[in-house]
């Protein structure tokens, strides 16, 4: 009978479409609120604003912004505006990196870029920075002023070393998920402490909702960095091996580079400094991560992190959004693209 009570209280993991179900109407009401905060008077901004809606995208950091206020009961237009400047600040990162990477692609589709030009990108992802605190300042929320601005500086700290990190074949682990937090899980951990935020909980429940997306947020970049190896254009919206074309040592790289020869290690930093696979072949690279195992060994971590991140959510009365919550972990690492 004991096991049976224990069966009944594992919740059950809900799929993809159930989870967005859960937020579908609100999600709608996120991209309307999008698409009038960057509505300008100044047609570029509208037109880009408008382009990048349409170009696609997850919409998972409004979706955590969403969850996480639901978790705690909240419901209303405040976690709609969040979750759509939030939206807009990972837009504005997007656009920023496409200039600094030169990407002709996004999504599958040109990038702003590459239509636009650089200096247009530029101011247009500083105003959708910008329209994001002005739309935050709206709350009239201190904490969430000050969550924003922190976030900005980290990210912007993460651009910084980004470029510093670029071909450096002698970077460590350690390093790598020190520029994945400032890259990508700050932004998952302030979605969700926003929601915590917004429903004015106790510091301990923001605390772990924070931690929760920044395990999140790793594994997701490590999903990303490991279907650069192995998924398709076709899946990504961009080339495979533009990691490597760019110069950008991820894990699976940085596993292989602990355990290849010399020589292997000089055709990898080859490919850092060629730009390209004009004098090694991409196949050859891919082959030589999975004879070494790098790439299980990274979806290894990012496993270990999608467990981590369940474990912060412990504390939580159950309910059909924490549901939810424990159920994005495995969707990120199930996913191919």
């Amino acid at each position: 009978m004991a096991g049976e009570d224990q069966r009944l209280a594992t919740p059950k993991p809900l799929t993809v479409r159930e989870v967005f179900d859960l937020v579908r109407s609100d999600l709608e009401k996120v991209e309307k609120e999008f698409c009038r905060q960057t509505t300008s008077s100044i047609h570029a901004i509208t037109e880009i604003g408008q382009y990048l809606q349409v170009s696609g995208g997850k919409r998972l950091r409004p979706m955590l912004v969403l969850l996480a206020s639901k978790l705690f009961g909240f419901e209303g237009d405040p976690a709609i505006r969040m979750g759509a400047a939030y939206e807009m600040i990972h837009s504005a990162t997007l656009v920023h990196d496409d200039v600094i990477d030169r990407a002709e692609t996004r999504r599958g589709q040109p990038s702003i870029n590459s239509r636009w030009g650089n200096h247009m990108s530029v101011l247009a992802g500083d105003w959708l920075y910008m329209q994001a605190f002005s739309i935050a300042l709206q709350e009239r929320n201190f904490k969430i002023l000050d969550l924003l601005i922190g976030l900005t500086q980290v990210m912007v700290e993460g651009e910084l070393l980004q470029l510093a990190y670029l071909r450096k074949a002698d970077l460590t682990e350690d390093d790598y998920f020190e520029l994945t937090y400032r890259k990508t899980a700050c932004l998952f951990s302030a979605c969700l402490r926003t929601g915590a935020l917004l429903a004015d909980r106790p510091e301990e429940e923001e605390s772990l909702l924070a931690s929760y997306g920044i395990s999140l947020g790793l594994a997701f970049q490590l999903i990303d960095d490991i279907l650069d190896f192995t998924s398709s254009e076709q899946k990504l919206g961009k080339p495979v091996g533009n990691d490597l074309r760019e110069g950008k040592v991820t894990l699976p790289v940085i596993y292989m580079l602990q355990m290849c020869t010399a020589e292997e290690s000089r055709r990898i930093e080859r490919v850092f400094h060629d730009g390209g696979f004009q004098n090694v072949a991409f196949a050859e690279i891919l082959e030589m991560a999975e004879r070494y195992g790098a790439l299980e060994a990274a979806r290894r971590k990012a496993r270990e992190l999608a467990e981590e991140a369940k474990r912060c959510l412990r504390i939580f009365p159950e309910s059909i959004y924490k549901d939810a919550l424990m159920s994005l972990p495995d969707f990120i690492i199930a996913r191919e693209s």
